[in-house]
């Protein structure tokens, strides 16, 4: 299972290999504008060709030449077939990650004391901005989803997990540091409430909700988680 951080390695290293073979066929410097658009207009095309075919279905050389290139051509921004699916969902799936760590960043340069009191909102928050984040780039999502291995989609739902628990882990020893007396969790019951948070939030894209319903369901499911944290912490966050 690969980790986030070999995650971001094979996205953007790989990404960085592509440039730099486009870098080469032009000469260095930086990529041009037509080589740009050639990329997107390859990433556009395959997004539709697996979208329909899934990876097995999908023919490289009809994306090629749908794409209207050579197979030479179409090599020098993606060496294989799995490289171009990759870069399909690996940066999407980063950006949710830093959209999550962004706001857990913001949450944890709170006082102990104001971390409980904003607790409901900076998680609603920032379930928010993930749930759009996943809505302006659903077809990647969903791609994510129904169309690659199972790996990949539970390396995702891993690292969400197993960032969620140690923020949690993190919020409980700031608690006690501050003399608040917050219970500990176990981490394999930490672990089965997180799993099935972050896998109940992608049923949006599993039943095709538009992104309004979307929204408000997660809504709805993180109140649901809110109120048995509230029971296990005893605390109480308010909205």
């Amino acid at each position: 299972m690969r980790t986030a951080g070999v995650d971001i390695e094979y996205a953007f290293g790989t990404y960085s290999s592509q440039k730099r073979c486009i870098f080469d066929d032009i000469g260095g410097g930086s990529m041009t504008e037509k080589a740009e658009n050639t990329r997107q207009n390859i990433l556009n095309t395959a997004l539709k060709h697996f979208l329909e075919y899934g990876f097995a279905g999908a023919s490289l050389r009809s994306i090629v030449k749908d794409a209207g290139l050579t197979t030479g051509a179409f090599y020098k921004y993606y060496p294989t077939k799995e490289a171009l699916f990759d870069a399909l969902i690996d940066p999407y799936v980063e950006e949710l990650y830093g959209i999550y760590d962004r706001v857990l960043e913001e949450f944890q340069s709170l006082p102990p004391e104001k971390q409980t009191e904003n607790m409901a909102s900076a998680s609603g928050n920032g379930m928010d901005q993930m749930v759009n984040y996943v809505y302006d780039h659903y077809d990647n999502f969903k791609l994510l989803l129904r169309c690659s291995d199972n790996e990949k989609y539970g390396d995702m739902i891993h690292n969400l997990v197993d960032r969620e628990m140690r923020s949690s882990k993190q919020y409980v020893e700031e608690m006690h540091r501050a003399g608040i007396d917050v219970p500990d969790i176990s981490d394999s019951l930490c672990h089965m409430i997180y799993s099935g948070f972050f896998s109940a939030i992608f049923q949006i894209i599993e039943h095709d909700m538009d992104r309004e319903t979307a929204i408000e369901n997660v809504g709805k499911l993180k109140k649901f988680y809110t109120g048995g944290w509230e029971r296990i912490w005893k605390v109480k966050f308010p909205e």
